[in-house]
């Protein structure tokens, strides 16, 4: 009883903000997983959560944590992503456990020594939330980060769930489908770069495919949203991590993710990160920009304090999907390509397969190379098919 009364006030207070609004908008209103308290309020009362989340985890305007915490419900622990607990980390940057100084709680960071929780940390938890923004591209982390804390979950017979969240990449799926011997935690799965599943319907495909180690599986419960579909546009609120600030960045983040593992910039060091291209040489364009430390987003950026050339993509439809457009023209241009790759491991790791590299060396087209991922494509469509929660 105690709890349903704490869920009516929950919900009036989220529908203050829509009192204004006509019954249409509001039926067409995404309801996220987080504000869908009667279904998991009930699965934690009286139960010590653990809490996998980070800066992204707000329900409406307020934080998960102080939500559950003004609820009564016993959050004993955080565990961090990469980039931190506060979303503030660079890229690659290891995080620290600490003592959050707002909360007082101990936040454990899954991207430090370890990328997986002990079972020590988990001693004292029964439950597990996780509710992180994801992007929908497969070497995102924090899917590798929820992969981790389904297994460890699975080991230590605690409850996991998963309160979804919409994904901005969603409306299709492509890429290579990776293979097993390039996984890393820049990719774990046998899924496509853009995978169009939200973080629910992967963690489903994760726990009914026995992806976990040694064929396990989770006590998993997701969350659903209400009134979400794949095709529905979803802008972000708030960015999802350092260098992706708005909707253009969410967009071309797949497509320029590729060029980490070479040495053009895609404009870490600037305030348009993921929505430029350049490198030190006049010849790769005539828009041009200076990458600098800028702390909270990139402290030691590609090419710090060069003059870069290249293409501003600013205003590049956010209708786009994944393409290669950029990558090949660029490898095409006047550089060499030996000077703009400087980690073929890396860049096969990003691709899930050395070949994708081999094709982009021997002058294949954008066309020849999707078409020799097509049949791999329509089995994971098949697969696909089999956990969506959403159109």
């Amino acid at each position: 009883m105690i709890y349903q009364l704490r869920i009516v006030a929950c919900i009036f207070i989220l529908n203050i903000g829509f009192t204004s609004c006509d019954t249409q908008a509001m039926k067409e209103n995404i309801v996220l997983g987080c504000e869908r308290f009667d279904k998991y309020l009930p699965l934690i009362e009286n139960k010590r959560v653990g809490l996998l989340v980070n800066h992204t985890s707000l329900v409406q305007t307020t934080h998960l944590i102080d939500t559950l915490i003004a609820l009564d419900i016993n959050v004993c622990k955080v565990f961090a992503p990469e980039h931190g607990f506060r979303g503030t980390a660079d890229a690659g940057e290891h995080v620290k456990s600490d003592i959050d100084p707002v909360t007082g709680l101990p936040v454990i960071s899954m991207y430090g020594k370890s990328k997986k929780p002990s079972a020590e940390s988990l001693l004292d938890v029964d439950v597990v939330i996780f509710d992180i923004q994801d992007v929908g591209v497969r070497f995102y982390t924090y899917i590798s980060s929820m992969h981790y804390m389904m297994e460890a979950c699975a080991e230590n017979n605690i409850e996991f769930i998963v309160l979804d969240r919409p994904n901005p990449n969603g409306d299709c799926f492509d890429g290579p489908v990776l293979k097993l011997e390039f996984s890393s935690f820049v990719g774990m799965h046998p899924i496509p770069v853009v995978h169009g599943l939200t973080v629910g319907e992967l963690a489903q495909m994760v726990n009914g495919e026995l992806w976990l180690k040694d064929g396990l599986k989770c006590k998993l419960k997701i969350v659903e949203m209400d009134n979400y579909n794949h095709a529905k546009p979803y802008v972000l609120p708030i960015k999802p991590s350092p260098n992706l600030p708005n909707n253009t960045s969410v967009r071309l983040y797949p497509s320029l993710c590729f060029f980490e593992a070479t040495q053009v910039s895609i404009g870490r060091g600037t305030r348009m990160p993921f929505q430029i291209i350049g490198y030190p040489d006049s010849c790769m364009g005539s828009f041009h920009f200076t990458p600098q430390s800028i702390d909270g987003m990139s402290k030691n950026p590609k090419h710090k304090d060069k003059v870069c050339y290249g293409i501003d993509l600013r205003n590049a439809s956010d209708d786009s999907t994944f393409t290669l457009k950029y990558l090949l023209d660029f490898m095409n241009k006047c550089v060499p390509q030996e000077l703009l790759l400087d980690n073929e491991r890396w860049f096969n790791l990003l691709a899930g397969n050395d070949t994708l590299l081999q094709k982009v060396k021997d002058n294949w087209s954008e066309e020849q190379i999707k078409e020799s991922w097509k049949a791999e494509l329509s089995e994971y469509a098949k697969l696909r098919s089999k956990y969506l929660l959403y159109k």
